[in-house]
C-alpha cells in the first residue's frame, strides 16, 4: 500500500510538472495561422443549410421519416442497455458477426459490455445519421464533397475511441499502470506541442530511431553539384558496365528524396544502380522566406534543366532518361513541353511515378482546392513567404486522420506508447517548406485552372501543353491511391502527344505502390500495351501480373538505354566532389 501510495504522489508531481511545461509550450506558440486554412469559408456552411432547410420544406416526410428511423433505432439502444444494468447483466451476446467490423472498436468490452456497447452503438447512429443527411442534400458536386469531407472529420473526431472515458482499452490500461500510462501519455503530448511550437500534430515514429545517412539513406554517392534549388548525387556504380544512357530521378519537393533509399532492401535507389544504369538523384533544397518569390520557372531552370546538362557533361552523353515523382513528375511534364518547344532533345525518355497532370477530377483535394482555402494560402504566403510543412504534414495527415491523426493519438497520449521504430512514418514526418510563389502557380494555375491540360501554361516565353510531348513515355500510377488517384493520373498521361506510351498500375497506393522491391513479392501490377480510352476501359483489357512492377519498367528502360560502356565513378568527370551522400540538403528540416 505504501509503495502504491509512493508511487501515486510521484506520478501527481510529474503530472503538475508536465502541465506547467505544456502551459509554456503552447504559450510559445507563433502567430496565428489564417483562419481561411483551418475550415471553410462560411458560404459553404451557408449553401448547406440552405439546401437542408430546402429539402425540410419540400419534403418534410422524408425528414420525418428518417427522424422517426433515427429515434426508433436509438431508443431500441437505450432499452437494450438499460435493462441488461437493472438486472445485473454485465455481459451482452455479441453482435452479429457479419456486420462490418471497425478496427478501432475491436476490443471484445465494445460488443459485450453494456456501457461500452450502448457508447459504441450510439456513435454508429449518429454517424450514420450525419452521413445519410449529407448524402441527401442538393448541392453542387464539388460543394457536396467538401461537405462530406467536413462531416467526415466531425464523426471521426467524436469517435468514443478518441475519449479516456469511453476508451476501454485506455481505462484498463490506465488501472493496470497505477496511472503511468496517463503520466506517460501526458509527457507524449507535451513532447508534440513542444516540438511543433504550441501546434498538435502525434508524432508518428520515434525521432531518435532513424538518421539520414546514419541507418537510411545510405546509397553510396557523391553530391558533385550543388546551387541554390539543388543537389546533384551521382550514385556509385556496382558493375563494372553500364548502359550508356544515364538516368535522372527528379523527387517530390513536398518531401525527401530518401523515400526511394530508406533500407537497403526496399531501396530503389540501389535497385536501378544495381541493374547496371548511372544514376543521379536531385535533392532539393528545404526553402526559407528567402525563397518566396521561387516559382516553377526556378525548379524548371535551375533544377530540371542544370539537373539534365549535369548529367550529360558527366556522362558524355547528348541524351537522358528522367523520372519525376508526383508534382516532379508534373513539373517533369511542363519541361518536357518547354524542351520539345525549343527542339531540344536532350530527354531521350520520360517515366512518371504517381503524376497528375490533368486535374479537372481533383479527387479528394477537392475540398482544398477552393478559393476559401487557396485564397487563404496565398496570404499566409504572402505573410511569410513559404508555406510551412506543418501545414503541409497537418493537410495530408486529416486526408487520413483515423490512420494518422486520432489512433496515433490515442495510442500516445491515451495509452502512454513510445511512438513505433518506423522509416516510413519517419520519412512522412521529414516535410519540407514551399515557396511562395510555387505554391500559388501550382494551386491557381495548374490546379484550379488546368492549364497544363487545357488552354496551355504560360511559362518561360511559351505555352506548354501535355500534347506537346513528344518523348517516349512511361506511367505507373497505384490502385488505392489517395493523393494521385491512378484513374486521375492515367487521364492526363492518355492526352500526351507521344506515340510510344506504357501505362502500368501497381496494387497499394501512393508510396508502397512505388516503392515496391521484386524481393518482398507483395504487391502485384497491371499493364495494357494499349494507352487509349477510359481508365475503366483500359483495366479492361489489362492482365494481372504478380510481383514488383519494378522489373517490367527496368525492360521498358533497357530497351531506351544504349549500349553497355565502362561504369562511371564519381568524381572522374571533372565535376569535384562536394561531400557524400546523402549530401547537406536532405538535412534541413525538422528531422535534422
Amino acid at each position: 500500500m505504501g509503495e502504491n501510495l509512493e508511487r501515486l504522489n510521484a506520478n501527481l508531481a510529474k503530472m503538475e510538472e508536465l502541465s506547467k511545461r505544456m502551459v509554456n509550450a503552447l504559450a510559445k506558440k507563433e502567430g496565428m495561422d489564417d483562419p481561411g486554412l483551418s475550415g471553410p469559408g462560411g458560404d459553404l456552411y451557408l449553401k448547406a443549410s440552405s439546401a437542408f432547410l430546402n429539402d425540410m420544406m419540400t419534403n418534410p416526410s422524408k425528414l420525418m421519416g428518417q427522424q422517426v428511423a433515427y429515434w426508433s433505432k436509438a431508443l431500441e439502444n437505450f432499452i437494450e442497455t438499460q435493462q441488461a444494468l437493472a438486472t445485473g447483466t454485465f455481459e451482452m451476446p455479441e453482435d452479429d458477426e457479419d456486420a462490418p467490423k471497425d478496427r478501432r472498436f475491436s476490443n471484445p468490452m465494445w460488443r459485450t459490455h453494456p456501457y461500452f456497447r450502448f457508447v459504441r452503438k450510439q456513435y454508429e447512429l449518429n454517424s450514420e445519421a450525419i452521413q445519410q443527411s449529407v448524402a441527401e442534400l442538393d448541392l453542387e458536386p464539388k460543394e457536396k464533397s467538401r461537405v462530406e469531407f467536413f462531416s467526415r472529420q466531425i464523426i471521426d473526431l467524436f469517435a468514443p475511441t478518441n475519449y479516456l472515458a469511453t476508451n476501454p482499452d485506455a481505462l484498463q490500461k490506465a488501472i493496470d499502470t497505477d496511472g503511468q500510462s496517463l503520466v506517460d501519455g501526458l509527457e507524449n503530448l507535451v513532447r508534440d506541442i513542444e516540438a511543433n511550437k504550441g501546434e498538435l500534430l502525434p508524432t508518428l515514429s520515434d525521432p531518435d530511431a532513424f538518421k539520414v545517412g546514419s541507418n537510411i539513406g545510405t546509397a553510396e554517392g557523391k553530391v558533385i553539384f550543388r546551387n541554390r534549388m539543388m543537389e546533384v548525387i551521382q550514385y556509385a556504380p556496382v558493375t563494372e558496365e553500364v548502359y550508356r544512357t544515364p538516368l535522372v530521378i527528379f523527387p517530390p519537393w513536398i518531401n525527401k528524396f530518401y523515400i526511394m533509399d530508406l533500407k537497403p532492401q526496399n531501396s530503389l535507389i540501389r535497385w536501378i544502380v544495381e541493374q547496371g544504369y548511372t544514376l543521379f538523384v536531385v535533392s532539393w533544397k528545404n526553402p526559407d522566406p528567402s525563397y518566396a518569390d521561387v516559382g516553377l520557372e526556378d525548379y524548371i531552370a535551375d533544377g530540371y534543366l542544370k539537373a539534365i546538362e549535369v548529367a550529360k557533361d558527366v556522362t558524355g552523353e547528348k541524351q537522358v532518361n528522367a523520372v519525376g515523382y508526383c508534382i516532379a513528375g508534373t513539373t517533369l511534364s511542363a519541361t518536357l513541353a518547354l524542351l520539345q518547344a525549343r527542339g531540344d532533345k536532350s530527354v531521350k525518355s520520360a517515366t512518371f511515378f504517381t503524376t497528375l497532370t490533368d486535374f479537372s477530377d481533383q479527387g479528394e483535394f477537392v475540398v482544398f482546392l477552393q478559393d476559401d482555402f487557396v485564397d487563404a494560402i496565398e496570404r499566409q504566403v504572402g505573410e511569410r513567404g513559404i508555406l510551412d510543412s506543418f501545414f503541409m504534414s497537418k493537410t495530408m495527415s486529416f486526408l487520413r486522420s483515423n490512420d494518422l491523426v486520432y489512433t496515433p493519438a490515442v495510442r500516445s497520449y491515451m495509452m502512454g506508447e513510445a511512438p513505433p521504430a518506423f522509416d516510413l512514418l519517419y520519412w512522412n514526418g521529414d516535410s519540407t517548406n514551399l515557396p511562395g510563389k510555387m505554391v500559388t502557380q501550382y494551386l491557381r494555375r495548374l490546379c484550379q485552372a488546368n492549364d497544363l491540360a487545357d488552354g496551355g501554361f504560360e511559362l518561360m516565353g511559351e505555352r506548354l501543353h501535355i500534347k506537346d510531348i513528344k518523348v517516349p513515355v512511361c506511367s505507373i500510377g497505384t490502385k488505392t491511391d489517395h493523393i494521385a488517384p491512378w484513374k486521375n493520373c492515367y487521364i492526363g498521361f492518355e492526352q500526351f502527344g507521344s506515340r510510344d506510351k506504357t501505362f502500368f498500375m501497381s496494387e497499394s497506393g501512393h508510396i508502397a505502390g512505388i516503392i515496391n522491391p521484386p524481393s518482398k513479392k507483395k504487391y502485384g501490377h497491371y499493364t495494357n500495351p494499349k494507352v487509349k480510352g477510359t481508365p475503366d476501359e483500359w483495366l479492361e483489357g489489362a492482365d494481372f501480373h504478380e510481383g514488383s512492377w519494378w522489373p517490367r519498367w527496368e525492360e521498358w528502360l533497357q530497351r531506351r538505354s544504349g549500349a553497355q560502356v565502362p561504369a562511371r565513378i564519381p568524381g572522374e568527370s571533372g565535376y569535384d566532389i562536394l561531400c557524400d551522400a546523402p549530401g547537406t540538403y536532405v538535412l534541413e528540416g525538422k528531422n535534422s
